[in-house]
């Protein structure tokens, strides 16, 4: 993608031919379809880092998430973006910074401006075009930032030029359509996807007990969030739009009791007229490219109402975890997402293999070191019960 010139003070580019794009809400920014999120980048090496997001930014993606306070991460992202920073755009989070172990919410100014700061340095740039209020899950620490330090830093950023447009990320509808309505934002990144919206508001989806209560269609108030955005032109940046781990993607974890595919995930995100881009996890290449299949995909692949018939819902086997980390940290230095992942996958075996064996005894800390202080049952944004997963990872991985 090249720049071609400045247009009131936001970037113009040439559109990459192999992608759609769309302006994000009322900014005059222009992102593609597709997006990535910053999942892999803890995970993979800086070399690996820069061929992955740069075949992204090769193929039209030109947006990218960064809510992750590890250094690794954020080094990672800023070392494939060198001397490509006109090709990407960026939804930083503000609320977050690094304790030394681990990566931790916060509304408390210092600490978010050493998160910020940290960002913007190991991003090699000086400014981002989006920056996110990160995490609002509950109404009540919404309506608590209001006219405090936090709202006044944020504000600041903007005036200073540091971040171009206002965000706020969340789960929760009814904070969502609080950001919406209050002025201050102009971008939304929210958890899309067919599995949240047919379920009420408040209702933790991935509880099984409650897949058979599943809406026939999307849930009002999310439907009046999605509304109020498109008419008022805020722009939805979509997350957990495979469910989280990939959950929608596997027939095991799909409340819908049929695996989808990324091209009908995706699909299913955009055909929301508030929504912008879909910010898609992808470990590697193969799975980027499977997200970017959805471009050139038919309308049969991109068909997605058979599988969300209601009759095919059923009670599957899903435990809630998305393997996002907002639980962290934890006192005990346990990494809770990778313990419920392995769980996960040996459960889904049917047992533990040797693989699974060993990526478990590589942990720091295991299961066993739980405390059962329940710190995290209180940050994770989808109620999974984690004293209780511990117990069960002890039973199945034996420490």
């Amino acid at each position: 993608m090249v720049l071609l010139a400045s247009c009131g003070g936001h970037k113009a580019y040439k559109e990459n031919p192999d992608m759609n794009y769309r302006t994000l809400g009322s900014t005059e920014i222009r992102v593609g379809e597709i997006g990535i999120g910053c999942g892999a980048f803890g995970k993979l090496d800086s070399a690996a880092s820069k061929e992955l997001l740069g075949y992204a930014m090769d193929h039209g993606v030109n947006y990218i998430d960064i809510y992750d306070a590890d250094p690794k991460v954020r080094s990672n992202i800023g070392y494939a973006i060198e001397g490509r920073r006109n090709d990407i755009v960026i939804q930083g989070h503000i609320g977050c910074y690094w304790n030394g172990e681990s990566y931790v919410r916060t509304r408390d100014v210092e600490k978010c401006r050493e998160g910020f700061e940290d960002l913007l340095q190991r991003l090699g740039t000086d400014h981002i075009e989006v920056g996110m209020m990160h995490i609002f899950d509950s109404e009540e620490e919404w309506d608590s930032i209001q006219g405090t330090d936090y709202i006044a830093y944020v504000q600041q950023l903007k005036a200073e030029g540091k971040i171009g447009h206002i965000g706020i990320s969340s789960h929760n509808v009814n904070v969502a359509l609080k950001a919406a309505k209050s002025g201050l934002v102009e971008v939304i990144m929210f958890s899309l996807n067919p599995a949240f919206d047919r379920v009420e508001a408040g209702v933790n989806v991935w509880d099984p007990a409650n897949y058979k209560k599943m809406l026939p269609g999307i849930d009002p108030v999310r439907m009046e969030l999605y509304d109020y955005c498109a008419s008022h032109n805020i722009a939805i940046t979509v997350m957990k739009v495979f469910g989280g781990g990939g959950k929608l993607l596997d027939a095991q974890t799909s409340p819908f009791g049929v695996a989808l595919t990324p091209s009908q995930c995706i699909a299913y995100s955009l055909a929301k007229p508030c929504v912008a881009v879909a910010i898609c996890g992808a470990d590697n290449i193969e799975e980027l490219e499977a997200d970017l299949h959805y471009l050139k995909a038919t309308d049969e692949e991109k068909d997605y109402l058979q599988a969300l018939n209601p009759a095919t819902a059923m009670a599957a086997t899903s435990t809630g975890c998305t393997y996002c980390r907002h639980c962290a940290p934890c006192p005990a230095g346990i990494d809770i997402a990778r313990v419920n992942e392995l769980l996960d996958k040996a459960e889904q075996a049917g047992g533990v293999n040797d693989e699974l064996a060993a990526q478990y005894k590589q942990l720091q800390r295991h299961a066993g070191d739980c405390i059962e202080c329940a710190q995290c049952e209180g940050r994770c944004p989808f109620d999974v019960p984690v004293r209780e997963r511990m117990k069960k990872a002890v039973a199945t991985f034996g420490y």
